[in-house]
This record gives C-alpha cells, structure tokens and sequence, in this order.
C-alpha cells in the first residue's frame, strides 16, 4: 500500500541532493584553487535502481512480475568529471597562472559549465515535482479507499 509512497520518497531524496550538488557546482563555476591544490572539478550524481533493499510486496503480484522494478532509486556514488577539459583564460597577472611551460600566463578555471549545470537543476527540480505528484496521488487515493469503508 505504502511502497508508492516510498518510490517517490527515495526520488525526492535523490533529486533533492542532485540539485545540492548542482549549486554546488555552480557556486565553484570560477574557483581556481581547492584544498586539493588546482581548479574545481565539477562533480555530479550517479542514480542506480534500488533493488537491494528490503521491501513491501503485494500478495497479488505473482512472482514472475517482481523483477525488482519500482523499488525506487538510490545514489550510489558522487563522483568528479575528470574528463572535460578545464577552461583556460590568460591572465598573466592572477596568482594561479601557470608560471611555466606553453601555457604560461594562463589561469585553469573549473570544468562546470553554467548552462549545462542549468539545465539540469530544471530537469532535477522537474523531477522533484513528478515526484510530489506521485505522493500526492497516492495520499488522495488512500483518502478516497478510506471513505468508502465508511
């Protein structure tokens, strides 16, 4: 009875901290240096099925159909985008210049790029929201089964 109510909450969860990671990025979009030592990476959410967890099964779904889908979804990672190229600006006077070497005068930026990051926080917050709905319809129809037991 419950278990739609707890595919949409492990949604709201996962999206609510996508879009945390996506401001994140966005807020370090010009950062040069980190404690690490060198520019911001950007960072994003990795979402798998949530199948390994225990849960709540219909008797009157047979055994053929409960192949672990609608269980809902987890993050099984955040990981650095150590792929995309920084962003080169020549700024000889900056203190993170390159000092030395063919890319000397020139300041590495953060991989995050602004739109991208963007599109994506509409996509997360869309997301979010059909994930409201979906709790919304489940409240209104557990309302709805508890009225005609009156």
């Amino acid at each position: 009875m419950f278990s739609s109510i707890n595919t949409a909450a492990s949604g709201l969860s996962a999206e609510r901290l996508r879009l945390d990671v996506i401001s994140d990025n966005i807020a370090n979009a010009n950062t040069t240096r980190t404690a690490d030592g060198g520019p911001f990476r950007r960072s994003r959410v990795v979402f798998r099925p949530r199948v390994d967890q225990p849960y709540w099964r219909s008797p009157f779904l047979p055994e053929a159909l409960d192949n672990g889908i609608g269980k809902g979804v987890r993050v099984s990672e955040i990981e650095k985008d150590m792929d995309s190229e920084l962003r080169l600006v020549y700024d000889p006077t900056h203190p993170d210049a390159i000092k030395t070497g063919p890319r000397a005068g020139y300041v590495e930026y953060s991989n995050v790029n602004t739109v991208s990051e963007m599109v994506d926080m509409i996509a997360a917050s869309r997301a979010y929201e059909a994930n409201v709905a979906v709790m919304d319809g489940s409240k209104s129809m557990f309302r709805k089964a508890l009225e005609i037991g009156r």
